[in-house]
């Protein structure tokens, strides 16, 4: 499968994965920070959370790393989370804010 089409699969797959607070996505909250998906089926994203002490603090990047595996052509999958630069309201998509009210 060609590397940019495996990518917007892993990103539709990261839309649909919602952050059990706020009812948005990771995508649209911005908690995604990047997506590589290399031509041997590899995909590595970097990601981060609304705060450290975030109560899926272990189970939203399992979650990630489980269901981008699922997609077809994914060889294997790195979830990063990161704490720099720290998350705040600015990083998410005016969809997000939309959704939640805050534009």
């Amino acid at each position: 499968m060609e590397t940019a089409a495996l990518q917007q699969q892993v990103i539709e797959c990261l839309q649909a994965i919602y952050d059990p607070e706020i009812p948005v996505s990771i995508y649209e909250l911005g908690l995604v920070y990047e997506v590589n998906v290399a031509p041997s089926g590899d995909v590595k994203i970097v990601m981060t959370l609304t705060a450290p002490s975030c109560p899926v603090a272990q189970s939203l990047p399992v979650e990630v790393d489980q269901k981008v595996r699922q997609i077809a052509g994914v060889k294997d999958v790195h979830v990063a989370v990161t704490w720099n630069p720290p998350w705040d309201k600015s990083m998410m998509s005016e969809t997000a804010r939309l959704e939640l009210g805050w534009l």
